[in-house]
């Protein structure tokens, strides 16, 4: 289309070849300033706008309007002015991609916003002020759905529109009507405002088939009615639909909450695999459609175009949303970016997906640039294919099409390896599992099968086949929906395949098929297991191995996230990468929303111990690294626990204070860990000995917030609010069972007790066996001026100068009565811990020593474990050498054996032929040093 010379001379000569460019590039541009060519003055001196200045100019417009005539025209030549503008500043590089694809979704915000607020006032004026039952008055909101509520909206489009309105009720005017009828009327008045074809033209097809039931549902519905569409009809496409769903119009604060109300609608709380399996589904469906309709070259739908970078984001989203809140996003450029940031994509992939999705977006709004028409298909006129390749600086369309192919080509290999998508012609003729299968759907006679299941290694073959049978006639396998069915179907014959190859066949189905019923009906874990072959190995060898992780899977199906990557599933993490993957796993999540952070918290645990499991039960760690683990775990949770309460509780109450010498300090608390915690040999679900000690003392001993308390009175609330982060049961499970009854007087002492008021409990009357216990402890958490006092206190207390003839006495009187009020009855029966000859005598011989001679070896303290305690007494010569090592090989092994007895869920109470020489051993040591 030949530019006038007229428009042409409205430019400066300067920019001449730049207008040419963009007028020969847009018919649609030339026609418009043709009409209008009072625009052009504005084109040259124009800015990126403002935020929410385009808003506020077009409600300002759309508010001074008085009839309805007027406005059809207004919103027209509004929308025809600034799409125009938009145009001039892309095809000029005035713009970015960004500014394009926002200012075009700001027009259209703008344009809904204000025709909503005119027809809302006109209507209320026909029939009154709509208020709830209870008189509140009552708005529309439009949700922007797709590229609109992305703010990435093309710049020739349909808008997607979903009406709601916050309750039922009905208008207080002359001519009422309730709600739905006032926001129906009003719904399409809007409608037709904006999608009437006039002398004007229109300003926007409005698509309104997202909404709940389609184009048979009503148009507007109430916040509690589309709750319950969502939860009770809506389907997988509509959850992928509202990912990009953006209240555009209305009270903001009520568009909150609704979409707050549909939120678990859209993002699962747990890991969702069975998204990876719909959109993959829905790509093959969106691939075999646009063969048909020849839509090849179509930059959004074909090979490598916008709609497989949109999923590759989706995908993620939809399956890790519920947990991770910053993917909730809807802007796809910056869900690119968060995904690169959560290392979910690499930043290679990352990087290619922006590069595309960018070269992608502007040829397809250079498409619709040409006449304003929703086009995605690439021209095939050579006029036109010369101009935009033009424009998108290329010297001619081979070399656009060349780059254009190597973007389609970057995203289709992403996109296929994210979602394993496989060619029809690449699945063999004959499943390798066909035998299993028929066995799985019961068509074979029972001699048959357990021939065949024999023959595969599955046996007994009749538990196996039992089991098989079990599952298939059950009431669970019956009422699961078709889809969750056909996934169980798929997963079977695999899950067997692999149960054969471990050496218990029976007990891996057994153990394997107790998580799978805790999961059939999330099937998308199901999904998982079928489309990871290595997870599902990986599942299989570990339940095989272990009740506890079984139990833990079963309870917990979201660890079922770990077994993805066996790198990292066993390769547990260091004492500094828990602390600094804790603080990432609760990065996004607000601190005021503790029920997250505890969730979070169970979360972390869970996966954490699962690791360190899975590395035990595979030889990968040694006993002592396992408590290492363990401890380290326990005490990155103890940290963050502790620091969450005291943020919470401080910006409420003020940091406690106290003045010493006329000088105001701030006072802090520690948590003093003991016993195994404090002997870092925590073991699988051991509680946590702890005891809460502050530094507050002098006067004036209160927090300096609006709100203050007495220092005792903050710090006891602030340690009952710890032990109930940790101890609570809640759908994640606990994190911990906490023993604070270690503590000064024990269960009737206070809570919370000062440092110097634990110095002197422990000098003037703790019993010995508290001093016992003292050797097993150490600081957890707690300031460095904490931590120094405490173990200052520590060395005063242990290194004291004792009656060695009275410490024995008290010392075997303490130990035999923990052998008859704990110790087996059974003479068939040996317990590890509490038994003569078990974990604990050799605790109290070490302990004993170590008190005995402190205050002539004080390095004797230094250490709260066992074996570097055992160390301490080689080196100070009150053992032998042989003697250490004889009784550390002895300590290691009884423990190795609690570890894997806790691994199958099972007593410490083991066959009294078990450990007979090294309980002799225990027992001549303990006579040796203790006597009788």
């Amino acid at each position: 289309m030949p530019i006038a010379p007229a428009l042409l001379a409205n430019f400066p000569t300067e920019q001449h070849a730049s207008a040419a460019l963009a007028l020969n590039a847009s018919p649609y541009l030339q026609e418009q300033l043709t009409r209008f060519p009072e625009w052009v003055a504005s084109l040259l001196t124009s800015q990126a706008y403002q935020p929410a200045e385009l808003v506020e100019k077009i409600a300002a417009e759309i508010a001074a309007i008085k009839d309805e005539a007027s406005l059809l025209k207004a919103v027209r030549q509004i929308r025809h002015r600034e799409t125009v503008r938009i145009a001039w500043r892309d095809l000029t590089a005035a713009a970015d991609l960004v500014e394009t694809l926002e200012t075009t979704s700001d027009l259209a915000d703008a344009l809904v916003a204000s025709v909503l607020d005119w027809w809302h006032q006109e209507l209320v004026g026909k029939h009154g002020q709509p208020l709830s039952r209870e008189g509140i008055p009552q708005r529309m909101l439009v949700l922007g759905m797709g590229k609109l509520g992305g703010r990435e909206l093309n710049f020739s489009s349909d808008i997607d529109l979903i009406f709601a309105f916050p309750e039922a009720g009905e208008t207080n005017g002359r001519r009422s009507v309730d709600n739905q009828t006032f926001f129906t009327r009003v719904g399409q008045k809007l409608i037709n405002t904006l999608g009437q074809v006039t002398g004007d033209g229109f300003a926007y097809r409005v698509d309104m088939r997202l909404r709940p039931f389609g184009e048979v549902g009503a148009l507007a519905l109430s916040f509690d009615a589309m709750e319950h569409y969502y939860q009770t009809h809506g389907r997988e496409w509509e959850r992928y639909a509202m990912v990009k769903a953006r209240v555009m119009a209305g009270d903001r604060q009520e568009g909150l909450e609704l979409m707050e109300r549909l939120r678990p609608f859209v993002y699962r709380r747990y890991l969702d695999y069975g998204s990876i399996e719909q959109l993959r589904d829905m790509k093959l469906m969106i691939n075999r459609e646009a063969l048909r309709k020849g839509k090849q070259q179509d930059v959004k739908l074909g090979k490598g175009g916008i709609r497989e970078i949109e999923f590759t984001a989706q995908v993620f989203q939809l399956m890790r949303g519920g947990r991770e809140r910053a993917l909730q996003e809807r802007n796809l450029l910056k869900t690119l970016d968060i995904l690169e940031q959560q290392t979910l994509l690499s930043g290679e992939d990352a990087h290619l997906l922006r590069e595309a999705y960018c070269f992608l977006r502007r040829a397809e709004n250079r498409v619709q640039m040409w006449k304003d028409e929703q086009a995605h298909a690439l021209p095939t006129d050579p006029e036109q294919q010369q101009w935009m390749a033009a424009s998108l600086g290329f010297r001619d369309w081979l070399s656009f099409m060349q780059s254009l192919d190597m973007h389609r080509e970057q995203v289709s290999l992403i996109f296929k390896r994210i979602f394993a998508v496989e060619g029809e012609e690449d699945k063999p003729d004959e499943d390798p599992n066909q035998a299993l299968i028929q066995i799985w759907q019961g068509q074979m006679e029972e001699e048959h099968a357990c021939d065949l299941l024999l023959s595969w290694g599955l046996k007994p073959a009749s538990e196996c086949w039992q089991q098989i049978q079990t599952l298939r006639e059950s009431r669970l396998y019956k009422s699961l929906t078709e889809l969750a069915r056909t996934r169980l179907d798929r997963l079977m014959p695999e899950l067997l395949a692999v149960c054969a190859t471990q050496t218990n066949p029976a007990q891996a189905l057994t153990r394997s098929l107790q998580v799978i019923h805790a999961i059939a009906r999330r099937s998308g874990y199901i999904v998982m297991l079928v489309d990871h072959p290595g997870a599902l190995e990986q599942f299989v060898k570990l339940v095989h191995a272990s009740v506890w992780i079984t139990a833990q899977l079963t309870q917990h199906p979201i660890l079922l996230d770990a077994l993805l990557d066996t790198r990292q599933l066993y390769r547990p993490l260091n004492r500094q990468e828990l602390g600094i993957a804790l603080k990432q796993a609760l990065g996004g999540v607000d601190p005021e929303d503790t029920g997250l952070v505890m969730e979070r918290l169970r979360q972390f645990k869970q996966a954490q111990v699962l690791r360190v499991a899975a590395a035990d039960i595979t030889g990968k760690l040694p006993l002592m690294i396992v408590s290492d683990q363990l401890t380290w775990i326990a005490e990155a949770i103890l940290e963050e626990t502790t620091q969450h309460v005291w943020q919470a509780m401080t910006a409420k109450s003020g940091v406690p204070q106290y003045v010493v010498n006329g000088v105001k300090q701030d006072a802090s608390i520690a948590i003093v860990g003991y016993g195994k915690l404090g002997g870092i040999e925590l073991g699988y679900g051991s509680d946590l000995d702890i005891v809460f000690l502050h530094d507050s003392c002098g006067e004036q001993q209160v927090t300096n917030g609006e709100k203050p308390l007495e220092n005792p009175v903050f710090f006891a609330r602030l340690a009952q609010k710890i032990i109930n982060a940790l101890s609570t049961f809640t759908h994640d499970g606990r994190l911990y069972e906490t023993d604070t009854r270690l503590r000064p007087s024990g269960a009737s002492g206070l809570l919370v007790t000062s440092a110097e008021a634990f110095r002197q409990y422990q000098l003037e009357k703790a019993w010995i066996w508290e001093h016992q216990a003292l050797l097993r402890s150490r600081m957890i958490t707690g300031s460095p001026a904490l931590r120094q006092q405490f173990e200052a206190i520590r060395h005063e207390i242990l290194c004291q100068p004792r009656d060695t003839e009275q410490l024995r006495q008290e010392v075997v009187q303490m130990r035999q009565k923990m052998w008859d009020a704990l110790g087996s009855k059974d003479q068939n029966i040996f317990n590890v811990k509490k038994d003569p000859g078990g974990i604990t005598d050799i605790e109290f011989i070490v302990q004993y020593l170590i008190l005995a001679h402190a205050h002539q070896y004080p390095a004797l303290v230094e250490w709260s474990d066992n074996i570097r305690q055992l160390d301490s007494l080689r080196n100070a010569k009150l053992l032998s050498a042989e003697e250490v090592s004889r009784l550390q090989d002895i300590y290691r092994s009884l423990r190795n054996h609690t570890h894997k007895l806790a691994l199958q869920e099972e007593s410490t109470a083991i066959s009294a032929e078990d450990f007979l020489a090294e309980r002799d051993y225990i027992k001549a040591i303990w006579l040796k040093y203790l006597g009788g």
